[in-house]
């Protein structure tokens, strides 16, 4: 059996793998290779320069930047000195990450300013400056309205902002700490230490902060790692952001403490991930639905030697039946897995090893270890199995709470401790759960979740709109898409363009309606409740895009 990290912090659990895997490959980035002592060395570095800047235990750094190496050492770092981080989603545009900047009181931003040509400095300045002209203060600070925010880093990718400490300054800016005072904090740090906080909406469209502890951090990824069958031989293709749950505790975190190598994709592209995989022998590429169909679809597919793919698992998304057969004949995975998981409690269930590929696709698996799992129905008891039930969770890695709304915890984590997930499923003869329903109007578009209520309150504010609904229309690449359906005010006659370009200057672009349909009336039932099942019945009559 090869060693594994057994350090209860992340700071822990990097020395271990450098102890046990120090000469491997840890993270591969273009014509970057790192080995593990070589990225320990880095992370120290990045430790010391926060702690030049004042950044020490417990402040919350944000970071916004896609996947690339330097994203491992902020992150790494941060978490070396005892500080907390907030990844943040790079399609966030400028009011979303000002309110997670401003909700968590970030003290510093790590960010890739001009990653996609996007001046995402720009676009968080400008969203601030109108949200402090609204009420919110304006203390001095690099961007004005986030009084808390100290230090903008800015790592390299084309547009370097006013203000703003470039990534080698900021590393320069602990050249005086010694290396031993990093080294004390690290000590420091507790496996009870909030060690994240991944900032996810909800049916109120307000963001809410799941706040995990380091030992919750680094067990979701030995849990994943055992099983995935994880070694130091493995090369692992993280196409899942660094931001995302997904892409950080089941990606990096996980193939950090199996000592495998991190080979970051910061942006999809089918021919580019398809070369990756053939010269760096990729063996692990977890991914969203969307990924696999994209690449079954590639016209080069053929082209390429996939030969080294040896397990993957496809999550977040509804997945077609066929799918996970085609991964196996196709694209060559020895292993093919699907799991159930939400950020309030990153993995649930997962599907058993060797599982047959018709059985993956039809459900999650069981329960991880250290997870329990109830079925209720509407009165409360548990359901048979083979009933629908809402799903309850509970367990050793089921988050904290929400960071600062007590008020939201109670209504998520019963006294008993279980977590009200708000989907629906069924349980088989093997104790494997199947994901049925939603009791929440959340969906997800390419594996990213959408909360109808966030769109609805951006089309809300728009002078136009009287009232919108939002809801989720099949798509064949993306899983689904967003319709809304909009009421106009008395008057007004809104043009449907201009209210997706409303939203898509608003929004990331995966939130951003696809089609906004008029209506003079949204239907309702007798309480007044708004029938979004009518509502998808008419997005999936009126589309448009021949999809």
């Amino acid at each position: 059996m090869h060693a594994v990290s057994r350090s209860a912090t992340i700071p822990g659990m990097l020395r271990d793998a450098v102890r046990d895997h120090g000469a491997r490959p840890a993270v591969v980035d273009g014509d970057v290779r790192l080995r593990y002592r070589d990225l320990a060395a880095l992370v120290e570095r990045a430790a010391r320069a926060y702690l030049g800047i004042g950044v020490g235990s417990g402040d919350r750094v944000a970071i916004w930047m896609p996947n690339r190496y330097e994203f491992v050492v902020a992150m790494l770092g941060a978490q070396s000195v005892g500080a907390v981080v907030v990844p943040m989603n790079t399609r966030y545009r400028g009011h979303e990450a000002a309110a997670i900047l401003a909700r968590s009181r970030a003290r510093a931003l790590v960010t890739a300013n001009g990653f996609l040509d996007l001046d995402l400095v720009g676009m968080l300045r400008t969203a601030a400056a109108e949200d402090a002209s609204a009420g919110r203060s304006g203390a001095a600070g690099p961007v004005a309205g986030l009084p808390h925010l100290r230090t903008v880093i800015d790592v390299p990718a084309g547009r370097a902002p006013a203000g703003a400490l470039p990534w080698e300054d900021f590393l320069a800016a602990g050249d005086g700490v010694p290396a031993a005072a990093a080294r004390e904090a690290a000590d420091r740090v507790s496996p009870d230490d909030l060690c994240d906080i991944l900032y996810t909406s909800g049916t109120t469209g307000r963001a809410k902060g799941v706040m995990s502890a380091h030992r919750q951090t680094v067990d979701v990824a030995r849990i994943w790692a055992a099983g995935a069958r994880l070694s130091p031989d493995d090369r692992y293709a993280v196409v899942n952001p660094f931001f995302h749950g997904f892409g950080y505790k089941a990606g990096v975190i996980t193939a950090l403490t199996a000592g495998a190598a991190v080979h970051p994709v910061p942006v999809f592209d089918g021919d580019g991930l398809l070369e990756l995989i053939e010269r760096e022998r990729i063996t692990v590429m977890p991914g969203t639905p969307t990924l696999f169909l994209s690449l079954l679809a590639n016209p080069r597919l053929k082209e390429h030697d996939l030969s080294s793919l040896r397990f993957a698992t496809a999550g977040a998304a509804t997945v077609p039946e066929t799918l996970f057969t085609r991964m196996r004949d196709e694209l060559g995975f020895d292993q093919v897995a699907q799991a159930y998981g939400l950020t309030e409690c990153m993995m649930v269930t997962r599907s058993r090893p060797d599982e047959d590929p018709r059985h993956v696709a039809e459900t999650t698996g069981p329960p991880v270890d250290g997870v329990e799992l109830r079925l209720v129905g509407r009165d409360g008891a548990e359901v048979a199995p083979g009933e629908d039930g809402e799903i309850l969770v509970r367990g050793r890695n089921t988050m904290l709470g929400y960071f600062e709304d007590e008020e939201a915890t109670r209504a998520a984590v019963d006294p008993d401790g279980w977590l009200h997930t708000g989907d629906v499923g069924r349980l088989d003869e093997h104790g494997c759960l199947k994901i049925t329903d939603r009791l929440k109007d959340m969906f997800t578009v390419g594996g990213f979740n959408v909360y109808p209520a966030e769109v609805e309150n951006v089309l809300a504010a728009h002078p136009d709109v009287a009232e919108a609904a939002v809801v989720a229309r099949p798509d064949a690449r993306m899983g689904s898409v967003a319709v809304a359906h909009v009421v106009a005010r008395p008057g007004a006659a809104p043009d449907p363009g201009v209210l997706i370009e409303h939203c898509r200057a608003r929004l990331a672009g995966f939130k951003t309606p696809r089609e906004v349909l008029l209506t003079e009336s949204l239907p309702r039932n007798a309480s007044g409740k708004i029938l979004k099942t009518e509502l998808r019945a008419r997005a999936a009559a009126a589309r448009t895009d021949g999809g």
